[in-house]
């Protein structure tokens, strides 16, 4: 019984790479082109996008060629290929920008690049493109049906990116890098200065600005200790009533001696 079905499927397997072979070799376009959008109909992605790929070229001047150009770069989008997508996508709107699918493609294009995105832990350059792309979108078609979906993925896409900058900058930290880690802080709050963790993001920055401060050569310290109370200062000030006014209240008083030690006067 097994090896009845084994043989089936590979007679099934078989005869449908026999009917590929004849469709990529036959000379006639139409037909060719009939069997790429029968494929595609029946959401075999694949074998469409192979015959769509053998169409590309030899479409020059039809009117079909658009459509191929089209559905080939859906092709790729349909098997999660989305960089490809991305591309052919972008490669049909520079080509038909005046088409009525010229506004879908640019839309797909950064759909595409948005959903090839990767986890937040990993490099985020994707993403980057992705909100670049989909912001160029929406600065183009201001009035489409997509905006508002394209507005959320950026809102989606910046959130990620705010929790990859939130995470190297308290890893920098937890590894002792404190230069890194408030420069880190202070690139996340000139980027995200409307997130939800800029109060926390201020007190972590006090934090290894001590700490940088007290590993410091001496000729540095002063320079460095005077960068924390400033820092401290803006927690104060930004965030009154914060709950990590009291944790910062120990690194104020042990700045405020360590420069008196160095005959720095403080108010």
């Amino acid at each position: 019984m097994k090896r009845s079905i084994i043989l089936l499927l590979f007679v099934m397997i078989a005869g449908s790479c026999s009917r590929l072979t004849k469709i990529l070799r036959n000379p006639d376009i139409d037909e060719k082109y009939k069997a790429a959008i029968n494929f595609y109909d029946n959401e075999d992605y694949y074998r469409a996008g192979l015959v769509f790929e053998d169409l590309l070229p030899n479409m020059m001047g039809r009117k079909e060629a658009e459509f191929v150009q089209f559905y080939y770069a859906y092709c790729h989008y349909h098997q999660k290929q989305y960089d490809l997508a991305a591309y052919y996508f972008k490669q049909f709107y520079d080509t038909y920008r005046r088409s009525e699918f010229a506004e879908e493609a640019l839309y797909m294009h950064a759909y595409s690049n948005y959903k090839g995105t990767p986890d937040y832990n990993l490099d985020q350059s994707n993403t980057n493109t992705a909100v670049e792309s989909m912001q160029d979108f929406l600065n183009i078609y201001s009035t489409s049906s997509y905006v508002e979906e394209g507005t959320r993925i950026i809102d989606e896409l910046r959130e990620k990116l705010e929790l990859k900058a939130y995470n190297v900058a308290k890893q920098y930290q937890k590894l002792r890098r404190y230069k890194a880690a408030v420069i880190a802080y202070e690139n996340f709050q000139n980027d995200f200065p409307d997130s939800d963790l800029k109060e926390e993001i201020s007190f972590k920055r006090v934090e290894a600005q001590y700490e940088l401060s007290k590993l410091s050569i001496q000729s540095l310290k002063e320079e460095r200790y005077q960068k924390t109370l400033e820092y401290y200062y803006y927690l104060l000030d930004r965030f009154p009533e914060s709950e990590y006014i009291n944790e910062a209240q120990p690194i104020f008083k042990n700045t405020q001696r360590e420069l008196a030690d160095l005959g720095v006067a403080v108010n």
